[in-house]
């Protein structure tokens, strides 16, 4: 590969890598939020290298990953239910859950959401690298970095303000929504346009912080 794209493609890969992370670093962020300083760290990086080594795999078929009916609906659900844990959670003390448990769920609500996410970043990274092995993985395993800062970041933001984590619920419920109604079953059956479908995710935002603070506020009044 000449030199010109070999840097061309780095630089393409970096930028990509720094556009996409954000929604996977708040999804990370708030599977591992109730979990201590220590597994939080552990868990956000083994979860995110987990699902950067499936992604590696993932790559060679990621432009069939978009027709899978149903994946990307399952995922939608998945993250829209991390959100709601995520408020349950907030309401709960810090121990009220053994550590080794809550970071085990953690890794496996990192891996499957991360994979169901990342269709998008997979097929900006392989487009990039022009089908150059190297590139892909460089590309991919730059992702963790990115990501488990960000992640890191964005959990010790809510653990400062509280009221970010209503706010990222309902970025969750954005994202959630876009991948419900983006997949290949959904828009077959119902052929939303942008201002429906931008409605649609609004509500679901809005739905789910106004929704987890009443939750958050009764569970704790019945404590």
């Amino acid at each position: 590969m000449p030199l010109s794209h070999l840097i061309y493609g780095v630089f393409s890969i970096v930028f990509i890598d720094l556009l996409l992370a954000g929604d996977n670093a708040l999804v990370i962020a708030m599977a591992v939020r109730s979990l201590a300083p220590r597994e939080r760290r552990i868990g956000t990086i083994c979860g995110a290298a987990a699902a950067v080594v499936l992604r590696i795999g993932l790559t060679f078929i990621a432009a069939q990953l978009l027709n899978i009916r149903f994946l990307k609906l399952a995922g939608g659900l998945f993250v829209l239910w991390i959100a709601v844990k995520v408020l349950v959670d907030a309401s709960d003390p810090p121990d009220s859950v053994p550590v080794p448990k809550r970071l085990v769920q953690a890794i496996w609500y990192i891996v499957f959401a991360d994979l169901t996410m990342s269709t998008d970043n997979i097929l900006a990274i392989a487009g990039a690298s022009n089908g150059h092995i190297e590139l892909i993985i460089f590309g991919l395993c730059l992702s963790i970095p990115f990501v488990v800062l960000s992640a890191n970041l964005l959990a010790n933001l809510m653990d400062r303000y509280p009221f970010t984590i209503y706010l990222g619920a309902g970025i969750l419920g954005r994202v959630g929504g876009d991948m419900i109604l983006t997949d290949a079953f959904v828009a077959h059956l119902w052929h939303f346009s942008d201002t429906i479908q931008y409605v649609i995710e609004g509500v679901l935002a809005v739905a789910l912080m106004v929704g987890g603070k009443i939750l958050c506020d009764r569970r704790r009044c019945r404590k």
